[in-house]
């Protein structure tokens, strides 16, 4: 049998519906069916009071920690910050156009403050639950918060403590971090190569990028589901779902099930339901997210160009069931997949993509974009999709209709993806790999 470990996962939050959050709720689910004990550390959190650790600077939207990003990602190219024009030792041996990349005193000041502050919270974290292994859940992987990655980093060197590092997005997978002043800490922490870390990706493209960066090696776990569980029948509360999207009979429900953000590439799902010539409504499960409204506000503007009638029922769909405060009823996603008669994935980038895993688990058709993860790790496997290549062909309208026109010939592609994804994307598959890490920790038990 097993010893039983005490593990703590750390990240920026533990809570809603993000990638980071999802994912580690299945891997904190295999471990606890393993008999391990699960903590956790973060900014902000919606895991039990008695295993959780939180520290308001640690999320990542923390005023202080935004005005921190805003400075060292935000600089404007040719305007020198105020600490170096009050320098006239050092004024003239700048130019103007190394300004973006020019970090100001007070934010090196303030960055160091908050690392030691957030590095204390660390040892009393470990120390509160005995944990014998650490998880860190993109921290030290993309920088939203610098001073947690720094702390995160000073706390394995000086502590030794047997560290997985659970990679989902790199910084240079990002367009907006990569100009930036702040490049020692990225080398220094983002990601560290620290002995006692285990680096863990998601897909084999990073895999290739962290060794050639960093001299890395790491094992690729991708995102999972529970496919050895079949999600439930549908129920009398999600019996009306259809209704309340406000969709009538003989319409295709088209379901974009992302937030609104732009790699998302929502316009092809617009264009597609426009062009369909079939009584559909597109329906947006998510809002805009951590990213900003500029872009839902395009996507608003593209669907009214191209008349078409696209639904933004954030609102109405949440974590948990639900109501609204006028009496209406909040869906989960798993109440909405079951009625959608297409699922549209048109993403340019994704870490891996489980919008596509979920898709598959509650069986519904997909149209795809082929981005780079899907075409490398993905599309080998054998998944039967309509893909489309950055642009929505007369090709790609063809196939959907016939998707949407033929759903015997659909539902046994849908049983034919399932039993894929069983056999690639299963907690099993993540119980195997899981217990090769904590093995390489901690040995075999005896």
């Amino acid at each position: 049998m097993n010893t039983s470990r005490r593990i703590g996962f750390i990240s920026t939050r533990f809570a809603g519906t993000d990638g980071v959050s999802l994912e580690t709720a299945k891997w904190a689910t295999v471990l606890e069916r393993l008999g391990h004990q699960c903590f956790y550390f973060c900014g902000q959190c919606d895991r039990p009071a008695e295993i959780s650790y939180t520290v308001d600077e640690v999320f990542y939207h923390h005023p202080t920690i935004e005005a921190i990003n805003q400075v060292a990602f935000g600089g404007t190219w040719g305007k020198m910050h105020e600490d170096v024009k009050s320098r006239p030792e050092i004024k003239e041996s700048h130019q103007e156009f190394f300004s973006v990349y020019i970090r100001p005193s007070h934010i090196t000041k303030q960055v160091q403050e908050l690392k030691d502050y957030i590095k204390e919270h660390l040892y009393k974290f470990a120390q509160r639950y005995k944990l014998e292994l650490l998880i860190i859940e993109n921290a030290i992987t993309i920088p939203v918060n610098l001073p947690l990655g720094l702390a995160i980093t000073e706390f394995i060197a000086e502590t030794g403590y047997p560290v997985i590092a659970h990679h989902h997005d790199f910084y240079w997978e990002r367009q907006r971090f990569i100009n930036n002043s702040v490049h020692d800490y990225l080398a220094a922490a983002f990601p560290p190569d620290l002995p006692s870390i285990r680096h863990v990706v998601i897909n084999s493209v990073q895999a290739q990028q962290l060794a050639s960066r960093i001299g890395a090696a790491a094992m690729v776990i991708p995102n999972v589901m529970d496919f050895d569980s079949p999600p439930p029948p549908m129920d009398d509360y999600a019996s009306t779902v259809r209704s309340d999207l406000g969709l009538v009979p003989g319409q295709y429900l088209i379901l974009q099930p992302t937030r609104i953000i732009q790699r998302k590439g929502i316009e092809h799902a617009i264009e597609l339901t426009r062009r369909l010539g079939l009584p559909a409504e597109l329906v947006i499960s998510h809002a805009a997210g951590d990213e900003g409204t500029a872009y839902e506000k395009r996507v608003r503007e593209f669907a009214q160009l191209l008349e078409v009638t696209v639904r933004f029922e954030s609102a109405i769909v949440g974590d948990v069931r639900s109501v609204t405060v006028d009496g209406k009823k909040i869906y989960t996603l798993g109440d909405i997949y079951p009625h959608a008669d297409l699922v549209t994935y048109p993403s340019a980038i994704e870490g891996f993509g489980n919008a596509f895993l979920e898709a598959i688990y509650y069986k519904r058709p997909l149209v795809v974009n082929n981005y780079s993860i899907y075409e490398a790790d993905i599309k080998p496997k054998g998944f039967k999709v309509v893909e489309f290549d950055g642009f929505i062909s007369e090709k790609t309208c063809d196939e959907v209709c016939y998707v949407l026109t033929h759903p015997e010939e659909s539902r046994q592609q849908t049983e034919l993806n399932y039993e894929l994804a069983r056999r690639f994307y299963s907690f099993t598959m993540l119980e195997r790999r899981l217990n090769l890490l904590l093995s390489d920790c901690f040995g075999e038990d005896v």
